[in-house]
């Protein structure tokens, strides 16, 4: 049976090359998480929890349009049942990613009990059809329960994954390597990058393998101080999807001899990754530093604003206010005739027509507003932050299984 040490070596070594990675993404982390106001900040990280599953799902080969999270998040789903189960998926992603980012997950993203608690509340909250899986061998289908380990052999790929018997096991091997008292800075920071791979191969679940894993490394970036609601790795990820996929499989590979280290499994295959996952991470928070940079913020939403205002799409006054939600947050209603200079019934008037558009948000009727960012301003205020859609494929249309994936490794 599988033990322990088939999994060998649990972290790559630390070169040059890796260790000025880590250093660059913490510094780079450290200056994103403190360029916001944390109102506006929130409302960032909303958005980024619809990024991250929109590029999470399209890395399973499931394709939900912007506009359609934004309705499932809305109660508003089609009539279609393939779509509005994309959209209860995608919907459950972001609630799964929303109590990780409010530390309302209980227990530390690197142990069994985190590990299945994600897979669980994100399972429960998905559509019946999707919690149906194909028997090993493709002899009918089960039915999944979410947070169970798989009780059954599956192979994934080349990769024969360990038998079911091995799982406790292994992913007691997992937490201990992973957050040993004798882990520095570097080592734990390399840690998440090993993990993702470690726990791919491992493959604790019937399904939702993939996913579970990029959530596990969202929280464990964000227990360690890298990690914020501000972007996500995900991201990344599925824009470099071919490269994500054959380096998970070359670190599924046996060792290569005498000079690749002393494990199981490839040292080198293991350390490729971890610097493909590393470099993938600081590339996303450059990414975001830059595209939430405050002053160019303002100057995009304002260029839109005023093309609005000349369109007669929006009312005048109506970038007065975007501008105070970006600089301060936040604003009670009553600032706002303060803010334009209007009378208090017209300035009332400019407020309305940004609540409607969801360009101002609150959690009440009467309550202090702050910025929203309805999809249809997505791609003009913060650019390149979705790629372009896909061209459709039967696949995507029928929206069942992740065959790419349990294919390499999910």
């Amino acid at each position: 049976m599988t033990g322990a040490g088939h999994m060998e070596p649990m972290l790559p070594d630390i070169g040059v090359a890796m260790s000025d990675t880590i250093v660059n993404l913490v510094a780079q982390a450290q200056a994103l998480s403190g360029s916001l106001h944390p109102i506006l900040r929130s409302t960032v990280g909303d958005l980024v929890r619809s990024m991250n599953c929109y590029y999470s799902n399209l890395i399973e080969g499931h394709h939900t349009q912007l506009i359609d999270i934004e309705r499932a998040l809305n109660n508003d789903y089609s009539a279609v049942p393939e779509k509005r189960d994309l959209q209860l998926e995608a919907r459950a992603h972001i609630e799964v990613q929303y109590l990780i980012d409010h530390g309302q997950k209980p227990y530390p993203a690197y142990s069994a009990e985190g590990i299945c608690w994600i897979h669980k509340v994100f399972c429960e909250r998905l559509p019946a059809s999707l919690l149906e899986v194909p028997l090993p061998g493709g002899e009918g289908m089960m039915t999944m329960v979410p947070g169970a380990l798989r009780q059954a052999h599956v192979m994934v790929g080349r990769h024969a994954a360990p038998e079911p018997e091995a799982l406790p096991e292994l992913l007691a091997r997992f937490t201990e390597a992973y957050t040993g008292p004798m882990l520095g800075r570097l080592e734990t920071i390399a840690s998440v990058a090993a993990g993702h791979h470690r726990l791919a191969w491992i493959h604790p679940f019937p399904d939702g393998n993939g996913r579970v894993a990029r959530l596990v490394s969202h929280a464990r970036l964000d227990e360690i101080g890298v990690g914020s609601e501000l972007w996500s790795v995900s991201r990344g990820l599925a824009r470099n999807v071919e490269r994500y996929k054959a380096l998970l499989q070359a670190a599924d590979e046996p060792r290569r001899g005498a000079l690749d280290g002393r494990g199981n499994l490839t040292a080198a295959g293991l350390a490729a990754f971890s610097q493909f996952f590393l470099e993938t991470c600081l590339d996303q928070v450059v990414f975001m530093r830059a595209l939430l940079a405050p002053a160019e913020l303002m100057r995009r939403i304002q260029i839109w604003t005023d093309e609005e205002v000349a369109a007669r799409r929006l009312p005048k006054g109506s970038w007065r206010l975007l501008r105070e939600t970006i600089l301060i947050g936040e604003f009670p209603r009553s600032a706002a005739a303060e803010l334009t200079g209007y009378q208090e019934r017209q300035a009332r008037t400019v407020i309305s027509s940004l609540t409607a558009r969801g360009l101002l948000v609150s959690e009440t009727p009467k309550g202090p507003v702050r910025l929203g960012t309805p999809a249809e301003v997505t791609e003009r205020w913060f650019p390149g932050l979705y790629q372009p859609e896909p061209p459709p494929s039967p696949r995507l249309a029928v929206a069942r299984k992740n065959d790419e994936d349990d294919e390499l490794g999910f």
